[in-house]
Protein backbone atom coordinates (compact mmCIF):
# COMPACT_ATOMS: atom_id res chain seq x y z
CA UNK A 1 0.00 0.00 0.00
CA UNK A 2 1.68 3.27 -1.05
CA UNK A 3 2.24 5.48 2.36
CA UNK A 4 0.42 9.03 2.13
CA UNK A 5 2.33 11.83 0.75
CA UNK A 6 2.09 14.00 4.25
CA UNK A 7 1.93 12.27 8.10
CA UNK A 8 -1.88 12.14 9.11
CA UNK A 9 -0.83 14.39 12.54
CA UNK A 10 1.79 16.58 12.63
CA UNK A 11 2.81 17.49 16.20
CA UNK A 12 4.68 20.92 17.11
CA UNK A 13 6.94 21.18 19.96
CA UNK A 14 6.15 24.60 21.67
CA UNK A 15 8.19 24.08 24.97
CA UNK A 16 12.29 22.94 24.54
CA UNK A 17 11.37 20.16 27.36
CA UNK A 18 7.68 18.86 25.84
CA UNK A 19 8.65 14.99 25.18
CA UNK A 20 7.79 13.85 21.63
CA UNK A 21 4.62 11.80 21.77
CA UNK A 22 5.57 8.23 21.78
CA UNK A 23 3.54 5.29 19.59
CA UNK A 24 1.25 3.84 22.35
CA UNK A 25 2.60 0.79 23.72
CA UNK A 26 -0.03 -2.32 22.38
CA UNK A 27 1.25 -3.87 25.97
CA UNK A 28 -0.45 -0.98 27.77
CA UNK A 29 2.52 0.18 29.31
CA UNK A 30 3.46 -3.81 29.85
CA UNK A 31 0.37 -4.17 31.98
CA UNK A 32 -1.97 -6.23 30.10
CA UNK A 33 -1.76 -10.12 30.95
CA UNK A 34 0.12 -12.03 28.78
CA UNK A 35 -2.47 -14.00 27.63
CA UNK A 36 -4.54 -10.53 26.63
CA UNK A 37 -1.26 -9.59 24.85
CA UNK A 38 -1.13 -12.71 22.70
CA UNK A 39 -4.46 -13.74 22.06
CA UNK A 40 -6.80 -10.39 22.64
CA UNK A 41 -6.28 -8.29 19.73
CA UNK A 42 -9.02 -6.24 20.31
CA UNK A 43 -7.40 -4.80 23.50
CA UNK A 44 -4.09 -4.73 22.36
CA UNK A 45 -4.59 -2.76 19.31
CA UNK A 46 -6.90 -0.33 21.92
CA UNK A 47 -3.82 0.17 23.89
CA UNK A 48 -1.70 0.76 21.04
CA UNK A 49 -3.93 3.18 19.24
CA UNK A 50 -2.37 6.62 19.13
CA UNK A 51 0.30 8.34 20.79
CA UNK A 52 1.04 8.54 24.29
CA UNK A 53 1.64 12.41 25.51
CA UNK A 54 3.93 13.17 28.64
CA UNK A 55 4.21 16.56 30.61
CA UNK A 56 6.89 18.82 30.15
CA UNK A 57 8.26 19.00 33.17
CA UNK A 58 7.50 17.22 36.75
CA UNK A 59 4.82 19.49 39.00
CA UNK A 60 2.38 18.68 41.76
CA UNK A 61 -1.01 19.81 41.78
CA UNK A 62 -3.41 19.85 45.30
CA UNK A 63 -7.11 21.17 45.00
CA UNK A 64 -8.15 21.89 48.81
CA UNK A 65 -11.65 21.85 47.78
CA UNK A 66 -12.27 25.51 47.36
CA UNK A 67 -8.97 26.21 45.81
CA UNK A 68 -6.30 24.68 43.17
CA UNK A 69 -2.56 25.23 44.07
CA UNK A 70 0.60 23.96 42.22
CA UNK A 71 4.30 23.61 43.13
CA UNK A 72 7.40 22.22 40.96
CA UNK A 73 10.86 22.72 40.66
CA UNK A 74 12.22 25.62 41.33
CA UNK A 75 9.06 26.70 43.42
CA UNK A 76 10.18 27.18 47.19
CA UNK A 77 6.29 26.70 48.16
CA UNK A 78 3.00 26.15 46.94
CA UNK A 79 1.46 28.69 45.00
CA UNK A 80 -2.11 29.49 44.50
CA UNK A 81 -3.43 28.60 40.68
CA UNK A 82 -4.89 30.72 38.35
CA UNK A 83 -2.84 30.94 35.08
CA UNK A 84 0.48 29.98 35.25
CA UNK A 85 3.35 30.17 33.04
CA UNK A 86 5.74 26.91 32.17
CA UNK A 87 9.01 28.69 33.82
CA UNK A 88 10.88 30.77 31.23
CA UNK A 89 8.73 30.28 28.37
CA UNK A 90 7.21 33.18 27.79
CA UNK A 91 10.44 35.00 27.02
CA UNK A 92 11.47 31.95 24.93
CA UNK A 93 8.51 32.61 22.68
CA UNK A 94 8.17 36.26 22.39
CA UNK A 95 11.83 35.95 21.09
CA UNK A 96 10.84 33.51 18.47
CA UNK A 97 7.39 34.47 17.48
CA UNK A 98 6.62 37.26 15.10
CA UNK A 99 6.28 40.02 16.81
CA UNK A 100 2.07 40.35 16.10
CA UNK A 101 2.16 36.78 18.26
CA UNK A 102 4.51 38.33 21.22
CA UNK A 103 2.71 38.46 24.46
CA UNK A 104 0.92 35.47 23.57
CA UNK A 105 2.25 32.67 25.11
CA UNK A 106 -0.24 29.87 26.22
CA UNK A 107 -0.37 29.30 29.86
CA UNK A 108 0.63 25.81 31.16
CA UNK A 109 -1.40 25.75 33.80
CA UNK A 110 -5.15 27.43 34.14
CA UNK A 111 -7.22 27.27 37.24
CA UNK A 112 -10.81 27.04 35.20
CA UNK A 113 -14.61 27.82 36.82
CA UNK A 114 -15.40 24.59 37.28
CA UNK A 115 -14.56 23.31 41.14
CA UNK A 116 -11.63 21.26 41.04
CA UNK A 117 -11.05 21.20 37.36
CA UNK A 118 -7.34 22.48 35.95
CA UNK A 119 -6.35 22.66 32.22
CA UNK A 120 -2.79 21.12 31.52
CA UNK A 121 -0.84 22.20 28.26
CA UNK A 122 1.03 19.66 26.90
CA UNK A 123 3.53 22.10 25.62
CA UNK A 124 2.69 20.80 21.84
CA UNK A 125 0.64 22.21 19.18
CA UNK A 126 -1.09 19.52 16.53
CA UNK A 127 -2.38 19.80 12.67
CA UNK A 128 -3.91 17.45 11.05
CA UNK A 129 -5.11 16.55 7.43
CA UNK A 130 -8.53 17.65 6.20
CA UNK A 131 -11.30 15.54 7.38
CA UNK A 132 -9.16 14.52 10.67
CA UNK A 133 -9.69 14.82 14.10
CA UNK A 134 -8.02 14.33 17.53
CA UNK A 135 -9.27 12.64 20.08
CA UNK A 136 -7.62 13.56 23.44
CA UNK A 137 -8.05 11.27 25.95
CA UNK A 138 -7.16 9.08 29.26
CA UNK A 139 -4.23 5.81 28.52
CA UNK A 140 -6.00 3.17 27.54
CA UNK A 141 -6.90 -0.52 29.19
CA UNK A 142 -4.81 0.98 32.22
CA UNK A 143 -6.61 2.16 35.74
CA UNK A 144 -7.70 5.48 36.52
CA UNK A 145 -4.61 7.95 38.33
CA UNK A 146 -6.64 7.86 41.68
CA UNK A 147 -6.14 11.90 41.88
CA UNK A 148 -7.15 12.92 38.97
CA UNK A 149 -9.62 12.06 35.96
CA UNK A 150 -9.09 13.35 32.31
CA UNK A 151 -11.68 15.20 30.14
CA UNK A 152 -12.31 13.72 26.86
CA UNK A 153 -12.36 15.75 23.92
CA UNK A 154 -12.21 15.65 19.69
CA UNK A 155 -9.96 18.65 18.09
CA UNK A 156 -10.93 19.46 14.83
CA UNK A 157 -6.89 20.34 13.92
CA UNK A 158 -7.79 20.07 10.57
CA UNK A 159 -9.36 23.67 10.98
CA UNK A 160 -7.69 24.62 14.12
CA UNK A 161 -3.91 25.02 15.31
CA UNK A 162 -2.88 26.03 18.65
CA UNK A 163 -2.18 24.23 22.09
CA UNK A 164 -2.52 20.63 22.51
CA UNK A 165 -4.23 20.55 26.02
CA UNK A 166 -6.62 19.03 28.43
CA UNK A 167 -8.94 19.28 31.36
CA UNK A 168 -7.79 17.49 34.52
CA UNK A 169 -10.81 16.96 37.22
CA UNK A 170 -8.64 16.85 40.46
CA UNK A 171 -10.69 13.84 42.67
CA UNK A 172 -9.00 13.90 45.97
CA UNK A 173 -8.35 16.48 48.24
CA UNK A 174 -6.63 14.97 50.90
CA UNK A 175 -2.59 14.97 48.97
CA UNK A 176 -1.30 16.60 46.37
CA UNK A 177 -1.45 14.81 42.35
CA UNK A 178 2.09 14.32 41.55
CA UNK A 179 2.96 14.63 37.58
CA UNK A 180 5.76 12.57 36.36
CA UNK A 181 8.00 13.98 32.86
CA UNK A 182 8.82 10.16 32.24
CA UNK A 183 5.42 9.27 32.57
CA UNK A 184 2.50 9.31 29.86
CA UNK A 185 -0.83 11.32 31.32
CA UNK A 186 -2.71 11.62 28.14
CA UNK A 187 -3.77 9.09 24.92
CA UNK A 188 -3.84 11.03 21.66
CA UNK A 189 -5.75 9.33 18.81
CA UNK A 190 -6.62 10.32 15.00
CA UNK A 191 -9.98 9.68 13.82
CA UNK A 192 -11.48 10.25 10.54
CA UNK A 193 -14.53 13.31 10.83
CA UNK A 194 -17.06 10.67 9.17
CA UNK A 195 -16.84 8.65 11.89
CA UNK A 196 -18.60 11.12 14.82
CA UNK A 197 -21.00 13.15 11.65
CA UNK A 198 -24.81 12.91 12.54
CA UNK A 199 -25.09 10.63 9.48
CA UNK A 200 -23.06 8.06 11.29
CA UNK A 201 -25.06 8.43 15.15
CA UNK A 202 -27.93 9.06 13.98
CA UNK A 203 -28.11 6.13 11.65
CA UNK A 204 -27.31 3.19 13.19
CA UNK A 205 -29.19 -0.22 12.56
CA UNK A 206 -30.76 -2.38 14.86
CA UNK A 207 -32.21 -5.81 14.64
CA UNK A 208 -34.92 -6.62 17.37
CA UNK A 209 -35.38 -10.22 17.57
CA UNK A 210 -32.70 -13.43 16.29
CA UNK A 211 -36.10 -14.45 14.12
CA UNK A 212 -34.99 -11.32 11.88
CA UNK A 213 -31.20 -12.15 11.29
CA UNK A 214 -30.71 -12.74 7.64
CA UNK A 215 -29.01 -15.73 6.28
CA UNK A 216 -25.50 -13.68 6.09
CA UNK A 217 -25.60 -13.16 9.99
CA UNK A 218 -26.45 -16.83 11.02
CA UNK A 219 -23.09 -17.89 8.76
CA UNK A 220 -20.78 -15.40 9.78
CA UNK A 221 -21.86 -16.57 13.79
CA UNK A 222 -21.06 -20.23 12.88
CA UNK A 223 -18.10 -19.45 10.89
CA UNK A 224 -16.74 -17.35 13.72
CA UNK A 225 -18.61 -18.58 16.52
CA UNK A 226 -19.67 -21.48 17.06
CA UNK A 227 -17.11 -23.62 14.57
CA UNK A 228 -13.89 -22.60 16.38
CA UNK A 229 -15.18 -23.96 19.32
CA UNK A 230 -16.26 -27.35 17.68
CA UNK A 231 -12.95 -27.94 15.90
CA UNK A 232 -10.90 -29.89 18.45
CA UNK A 233 -7.30 -28.25 16.54
CA UNK A 234 -8.67 -24.73 17.49
CA UNK A 235 -6.16 -22.83 18.70
CA UNK A 236 -6.44 -19.42 21.02
CA UNK A 237 -5.65 -16.30 19.13
CA UNK A 238 -7.35 -17.09 15.32
CA UNK A 239 -8.52 -14.09 15.56
CA UNK A 240 -5.75 -11.65 16.22
CA UNK A 241 -3.94 -14.02 13.52
CA UNK A 242 -6.35 -12.85 11.09
CA UNK A 243 -6.30 -9.12 12.16
CA UNK A 244 -3.13 -8.88 11.77
CA UNK A 245 -2.53 -10.41 8.50
CA UNK A 246 -5.89 -7.99 7.50
CA UNK A 247 -3.51 -5.01 8.70
CA UNK A 248 -0.61 -6.39 6.62
CA UNK A 249 -2.49 -6.52 3.83
CA UNK A 250 -3.83 -2.58 4.29
CA UNK A 251 -6.45 -1.16 5.95
CA UNK A 252 -9.80 -1.51 4.15
CA UNK A 253 -11.28 2.06 3.03
CA UNK A 254 -13.63 4.07 5.25
CA UNK A 255 -17.19 5.15 3.66
CA UNK A 256 -18.62 7.88 5.50
CA UNK A 257 -22.42 7.41 6.54
CA UNK A 258 -23.74 9.07 3.07
CA UNK A 259 -22.02 6.62 1.05
CA UNK A 260 -18.66 8.43 0.14
CA UNK A 261 -14.97 7.21 0.89
CA UNK A 262 -13.22 9.00 3.31
CA UNK A 263 -10.48 10.67 1.66
CA UNK A 264 -6.76 9.49 1.53
CA UNK A 265 -4.96 11.92 4.26
CA UNK A 266 -2.83 14.52 1.69
CA UNK A 267 -1.96 18.05 2.93
CA UNK A 268 -2.90 20.07 5.97
CA UNK A 269 -5.34 23.12 6.32
CA UNK A 270 -4.81 26.08 7.47
CA UNK A 271 -5.36 27.22 10.98
CA UNK A 272 -8.79 29.01 11.59
CA UNK A 273 -11.23 29.80 14.40
CA UNK A 274 -9.69 29.01 17.84
CA UNK A 275 -12.48 25.97 19.69
CA UNK A 276 -10.26 25.85 22.81
CA UNK A 277 -11.84 29.55 24.81
CA UNK A 278 -9.19 31.28 26.72
CA UNK A 279 -6.44 28.75 25.54
CA UNK A 280 -3.81 31.56 24.83
CA UNK A 281 -4.38 34.30 27.09
CA UNK A 282 -1.13 34.67 28.53
CA UNK A 283 -0.60 34.44 32.37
Amino acid sequence: MDRPTSPVVTFYRMIDQAPAPERADRSALGSLPTRAYRYCDAVSTASGFGWHVRPPLDFDLHWDGSQAWWTCEGLADWMPLGAAQFPHFRARFDAAAPEAAREHSPPFLTAIQEPGVVQVWTGLAARTTPGWSLLVRPLANLPRHPGFEPYEGVVEADHWFGPLFTNLRLTRTDRPVQFRGDEPFLQVQPIPQAAYADAVLNGAGFVEELESWAPDDWYDFQRDVVAPNQDPAHRQGRYAAEARRRRRQGPSPAVAGDGRTVPEPSVSAAARACPYRGASAAA
